[in-house]
């Protein structure tokens, strides 16, 4: 008999309907009927999948350590042998680099910068010695060369303003103590994602628009949405909170 067989046998005895069982655990009914017909596509990875069947069985009351243990065997790769980590390793040879003829690069590059420097001095020292030729005076001091320049200096650029803020987001910590099953849909009820955050570990997620968040074992977590609790005190069974920016929160 299969995992999805064993599942659907003990909901039947347990006299639960697949909707009633989605209740329970939070689940899509559509994921629990495709799981009791053995198809794990829909689960979202291996993780996630022995999740599932976890909170499953516990729901209808079978044994979830055999399942998930028959799960492991079909699906997971064999565990790699202690021998095979021991074989030596083929060395790859690294070629190194030709390194370029600095040197020579070096000395190109100041012949090329003294040259221009030489160019730019004989220049200007024909062009002075033409202008006062033609004008008959004495060449224009410091003080008015640098009135002069201090004219042409162009304007300073306009400063860039800082860009604008980033708009409010919906920040979500959870941090669970036993296993918990999330769901996110929109407000209009299109389905985002589903996960589950194992007992003692911690998930964040951050939206930019308001969104429906569905809490399988509210009981177990700890829930911060932008600094504050949003669960009534003492809730413990699955319940939907709608949660907007700027701190927007009904049950």
């Amino acid at each position: 008999m299969s995992i999805g067989e064993d599942l659907a046998q003990a909901r039947h005895r347990a006299g639960l309907t697949v909707r009633e069982v989605s209740q329970r655990t939070c689940i899509r009914e559509a994921l629990i009927r495709a799981i009791e017909h053995d198809d794990y596509g829909g689960c979202g990875g291996d993780f996630y999948t022995r999740g599932h069947i976890r909170a499953i069985a516990g729901a209808v009351g079978a044994d979830p350590v055999p399942l998930i243990a028959a799960y492991d065997a079909a699906h997971l790769p064999p565990p790699v042998a202690a021998a095979d980590l021991g074989q030596p390793v083929r060395p790859v040879r690294i070629r190194e680099p030709r390194r370029p003829p600095w040197a020579a690069v070096l000395g190109l590059a100041l012949l090329a910068v003294t040259g221009v420097a030489a160019y730019h001095l004989l220049a200007a020292s024909h062009h002075l010695t033409v202008v006062h030729a033609a004008a008959g005076s004495r060449p224009p001091t410091a003080s008015h060369r640098h009135g002069h320049r201090a004219a042409a200096a162009p304007a300073p650029a306009a400063t860039t303003p800082a860009p604008a803020p980033y708009p409010h987001t919906v920040a979500i910590r959870l941090r669970a103590a036993e296993d918990c099953w999330v769901e996110f849909t929109t407000p209009g009820g299109r389905y985002l994602f589903q996960t589950v955050v194992a007992g003692g570990t911690a998930h964040r997620w951050v939206f930019r628009h308001a969104v429906d968040m569905r809490l399988g074992n509210p009981g177990g977590i700890t829930l911060r949405v932008d600094g504050t609790n949003p669960l009534p005190p003492g809730t413990a069974q699955p319940i939907t909170l709608r949660l907007a920016p700027r701190g927007k929160i009904s049950p």
